[in-house]
């Protein structure tokens, strides 16, 4: 019994250590205005599932952040909002570093202009004024105008954020979109906000004006957001919040409305998750290629061969720390390209085989260098891509038919035209010596 409990007891232990899929060190670079007891919920909740949290303040030189551009941490998180002179090792050509070296970072923002504030126009974040933070007077809660109470919306395909989460406390800035593709909108601004330096109406007027021109309207209405995130070309993930307080417990024991609690705990969970490649996190485990009726590649393929191309991609499931099997991509597609797609087809998972996609397809009649190519890009989930140098070759010259049915009107014109030579010869050759032999007769007679 007692050797049962430990198993047991060990069990739990390793289920709710969990981490994530890129490691479990986290650096906190916390300012002095700001203490650990403000967010204990959201940091000891990180702990809870295993992640090992490191402290420092936004000038202390140690620990640092990267030693000879080798990141010393897996995750990054800056509490520092009104910081404006750190130290050496954190400026924004070194959080670049981390990214490029798959390291996730969290960054909080705030009214005033730091580095931070900088460096979101690098990942196509247009941030408003300094010292204007969003607004709004609507709907009635007992909370200032500073103060708001956004009810969060799920992508359609991104789950980031979980199911009938209640509305979320807010205080801070908003932020426009740029056109990158790479940007993921997780939490948007309500309609009826704005940014303002004044937590009045005076000028509201002017914006609607503005709204109504397209103009100072940026800053205002739905088409903002307030936390955001962003997915590099290395797979690392960075989020920008427009405000620290959505982490703090003061928000996240409070009531956004009345009678009616904050998200922000569970919210505050499910962005630390998707920043930290918890959740929506995708693999390709394998690819392989074969001709049809075989079961081993081939180093090429001959035009119009019948081809099979598989993959199979997994997901981490961070309540096991594992990765398994996934088949729920349903718009999947493999190209057969050379300089442009050739051949652009579905790629269908296939029943009974977990996390195995597979399509049969014809080579095209044009021989050339080709790859097989599978980019799969979806906001908010792992970018997946795969690209396989195959040559496509023409026959060999034993390769081809020797007999082709659509060429039989040429073969029996050329027949036809053999056999009338031959007759027309010997006919030709036979009238030619009967001739010469009566003429001889005659001269003897």
């Amino acid at each position: 019994m007692r050797l049962l409990s430990l198993l047991t007891t060990a069990l739990l232990v390793g289920l709710s250590a969990a981490t994530s899929s890129a490691g479990n060190s986290v650096l906190v670079v916390l300012e002095p205005k700001l203490s650990r007891e403000q967010f204990s919920i959201f940091f000891d909740g990180l702990e809870s599932k295993g992640y090992d949290l490191t402290f420092r303040a936004p000038k202390d030189e140690k620990p640092v952040i990267l030693e000879d551009d080798i990141p010393a941490f897996s995750h990054v998180i800056f509490f520092a909002p009104t910081t404006k002179n750190f130290a050496s090792d954190i400026t924004p050509q070194s959080i670049i570093t981390l990214l490029e070296n798959r390291v996730n970072v969290l960054i909080a923002l705030s009214p005033s202009t730091t580095p931070l504030t900088s460096l979101a126009a690098e990942f196509s974040l247009i941030l408003p004024p300094p010292n204007t933070p969003l607004i709004s007077h609507f709907p009635s809660r007992p909370h200032p105008p500073t103060t708001l109470a956004i009810t969060p919306h799920n992508g359609p395909n991104a789950p980031i954020l979980s199911k009938n989460l209640g509305p979320v406390l807010f205080k801070g800035i908003s932020h426009a979109y740029g056109e990158n593709p790479r940007l993921v909108s997780i939490l948007k601004a309500p309609k009826e906000s704005f940014a303002s330096d004044t937590e009045s109406d005076r000028g509201s007027e002017s914006i609607a004006d503005a709204v109504e021109k397209g103009g100072e309207g940026l800053w205002a209405g739905g088409s903002m957001g307030v936390v955001s995130g962003f997915q590099t070309v290395s797979g690392a993930r960075v989020t920008w919040v427009g405000g620290v307080d959505v982490f703090g417990d003061e928000f996240a024991n409070a009531e956004a409305l009345e009678g009616v609690k904050s998200g922000n705990e569970q919210f505050s969970k499910d962005v630390a998750a998707w920043t930290f490649q918890e959740s929506l996190v995708l693999r390709i485990a394998n690819t392989s290629h074969h001709l049809l009726g075989e079961n081993y590649p081939r180093d090429h393929y001959t035009t119009k061969d019948e081809i099979v191309y598989s993959i199979d991609i997994e997901r981490f499931d961070a309540k096991t720390s594992t990765w398994k099997p996934y088949s729920g991509i349903t718009d999947l597609q493999l190209e057969y390209t050379m300089l442009d797609p050739h051949i652009r087809t579905a790629l269908p998972p296939i029943k009974g085989a977990p996390g195995h996609y597979s399509v049969t397809f014809r080579a095209p009649d044009r021989h050339g260098v080709f790859k097989f190519v599978v980019d799969y890009k979806r906001k908010g989930w792992t970018h997946l891509h795969s690209a396989i140098v195959v040559p496509l070759v023409p026959p060999r010259h034993d390769g081809y038919p020797r007999f082709l049915s659509s060429a039989w009107p040429y073969y029996a014109g050329a027949i036809s035209t053999s056999i009338g030579f031959v007759i027309f010869s010997a006919l030709w050759l036979g009238g030619d010596v009967r001739e010469k032999g009566k003429g001889k007769g005659k001269k003897a007679e």
